[in-house]
């Protein structure tokens, strides 16, 4: 099984108290369109992942593959299969392919 590892290069951090929030608005009913959670320190450059962006970056430790990824969200989310993995799926692959995440 191929495990998805972060680059260790990239400083990170979970914004507890914005997803806190953005989680109780979920909660709620609400909105929450791309509202940052995760804060990533690239190259000078600060760039925010969403909810959903945020969890699967803080799952790829180096223990996971995608299919572990998408059954621990599963727990997280009122969603059917298929459509979380399609979400995971192109979420991995465009960190992969700005280098921002590897496979082991």
């Amino acid at each position: 099984m191929s495990r998805l590892q972060r680059n260790p290069e990239i400083v990170w951090r979970v914004e507890k108290r914005r997803q806190q929030a953005v989680i109780e608005r979920l909660g709620a009913g609400e909105e929450i369109d791309n509202e940052g959670t995760v804060i990533l320190l690239i190259s000078g450059m600060m760039h925010q992942l969403n909810l959903l962006g945020g969890m699967i970056w803080s799952l790829c430790d180096g223990t996971r593959g995608v299919d572990q990824i998408v059954a621990e969200l599963l727990k997280e989310f009122d969603v059917d299969t298929k459509t979380l993995k399609i979400d995971v799926d192109e979420f991995v692959a465009d960190l992969l392919e700005r280098g921002w995440l590897s496979y082991d």
